[in-house]
């Protein structure tokens, strides 16, 4: 393993330990013979990093991203669906970008299958306005409904990859950060947007277990991090509350000795 002179974060780290004790599980079971070098390098502890804050987009800052995209640009219909089909389903960036033709239904009620981690596939439901822009996508690519082919793709027709969608993303937060200054503040990513859906879904008054299936998360407690980072259903408790009694503070006192004290020391 690299030492910490390589500069590596926390995350990285341990993202790479991982790897490596799934490699020697895996040596352990094929050859018993190096049973006791694989235990140790399993026993290698997971270093602990700092959680931050999730950074997630309000709805109007998504309004003012969308309103940068120029339609009539050659790539503005594509940029346009892209950035509205992951708020609408939540998708994780590479669940959306492996999306094909095939697997959306853009009649009442519309719909897509995401293939989700684990090879799971769960049907999200789309809102008639995502509906009605991708089938204009597909209809200026001349692409059917039943065509496999991928449903976001680059200049060349091969599938959008995830640093081109993070690029995209990236290029439109950019423009809309003069209408909406917030956005300077914040680490935006595409999973920035599928933050910005599940927080929008529960201030919508969606049960968090639905919520979870939306997003395609194994446990509810996964989906529960939403919760703690709702700021405005922590404004509206703070409201709730009654406030504290607002009494008049009485005078400062200065003790002259004490300060002469305390300069002394």
């Amino acid at each position: 393993m690299r030492s910490n002179a390589s500069h590596n974060a926390v995350t990285t780290r341990n993202a790479r330990l991982t790897a490596i004790r799934a490699f020697f599980r895996s040596v352990a079971s094929r050859h018993p013979c190096h049973l006791e070098a694989s235990a140790q390098i399993r026993g290698i502890p997971i270093k602990r990093a700092d959680s931050r804050a999730i950074d997630y987009l309000t709805l109007d800052e998504v309004n003012a991203i969308l309103q940068t995209i120029d339609l009539a640009a050659p790539r503005g219909l594509r940029d346009d669906a892209l950035i509205r089909f992951l708020h609408n389903t939540g998708a994780r960036v590479q669940e959306a970008l492996d999306v094909l033709a095939w697997d959306l239904r853009l009649d009442a009620p519309a719909h897509v299958r995401l293939h989700g981690k684990g090879r799971k596939e769960r049907i999200c439901p789309l809102w008639a306005d995502t509906a009605a822009r991708l089938r204009r996508l597909l209809a200026a690519r001349a692409v059917g409904p039943d065509a496999r082919v991928p449903l976001f793709t680059n200049r060349t027709g091969s599938a959008l990859t995830r640093f081109g969608a993070r690029y995209i993303l990236t290029k439109y937060v950019r423009r809309a950060s003069d209408r909406a200054p917030t956005l300077r503040k914040k680490r935006i990513h595409p999973h920035t947007v599928r933050h910005a859906t599940a927080l929008h879904l529960l201030q919508s008054g969606v049960d968090l277990n639905t919520v979870r299936c939306w997003l395609g998360h194994a446990s509810v407690v996964t989906t529960n991090r939403y919760v703690e980072i709702d700021l405005e259903a922590k404004r509206a408790a703070l409201e709730g509350t009654k406030a504290l009694y607002e009494g008049t503070l009485p005078p400062a006192v200065r003790d002259q000795s004490l300060l002469q004290w305390l300069e002394s020391l």
